[in-house]
């Protein structure tokens, strides 16, 4: 197939070029994901320069993992800033490339022992479980959080550093609470605890109704989470938290 005028290419070239089937940009034009610059007078599609980015965009955010559905709105919401899309895909598979990092260091490990013909390091192969349970809760946890909530969270650019202390500071925090759970809630300790938990949330949450929401509906649903995520405070602390949350927020409001 020739080169189509004014440098654009028909479906079968455009495909070839880029390396996906032509049945797949029928159905991406079908979804509304790719639709071509234009048309030959016999109505073929054409695509163009600017087809080339879009579908980059859409092969990079289906292999990071959303879902056609997603990827529609992500394209469209950053149509405009091209630059902020790229790094958006840059800094997600990062994220994606540090995991599988972790994962390949620990069945490393692992096969190293194993060569030696020493003892099997057990501890080494609950790592290489712990690695990939820990990419597999984070997948399944995107189950409870909307669209709206799942675009502001992946929209932001908090550096890891930042992530990083806050886990930090949650791990402290919920430390301390286990620790005071014969405090009277009411007692100025206990409401200590209970304002920096509500700074956390807020710092984590961003003031989004929408990632607030979608965080009450994850542990709303603790009876049917999977083995291998647990929550990290006991009930005992998480009731002890609620009730001093509750006499905050009453002296709050009044």
């Amino acid at each position: 197939m020739k080169k189509a005028a004014q440098g654009w290419y028909q479906a079968s070239e455009f495909a070839r070029l880029t390396g996906v089937t032509v049945r797949t940009l029928h159905h991406y034009d079908r979804l509304g994901l790719l639709k071509p610059s234009g048309r030959t007078a016999a109505g073929y599609r054409l695509y163009g320069q600017a087809d080339f980015a879009r579908l980059q965009q859409i092969v990079t955010l289906k292999f990071i993992g959303f879902p056609l559905k997603q990827i529609g709105g992500l394209l469209d919401r950053n149509s405009k800033d091209m630059l902020a899309a790229l790094r958006l895909q840059r800094e997600i598979l990062e994220e994606k490339r540090r995991r599988m990092d972790l994962a390949v260091e620990a069945i490393s490990q692992a096969e190293a022992v194993v060569a030696s013909g020493d003892e099997p390091d057990w501890e080494a192969f609950q790592k290489i479980i712990e690695v990939i349970n820990m990419q597999k809760d984070k997948e399944w946890m995107n189950k409870y959080y909307s669209e709206e909530a799942l675009e502001e969270l992946e929209g932001r650019n908090t550096p890891r550093e930042v992530v990083e202390q806050g886990q930090r500071d949650w791990m402290a925090l919920i430390e301390e609470v286990e620790a005071s759970l014969d405090l009277d809630p009411a007692s100025e300790k206990a409401q200590a605890l209970a304002a920096r938990w509500a700074e956390l949330i807020e710092a984590f949450t961003g003031g989004s109704p929408a990632i607030e929401e979608s965080v009450k509906r994850l542990y709303a649903d603790e009876a049917n989470w999977p083995s291998t995520f647990q929550k990290p405070y006991s009930d005992e602390a998480g009731a002890f938290i609620d009730k001093a949350m509750a006499i905050r927020n009453k002296s709050i409001c009044s």
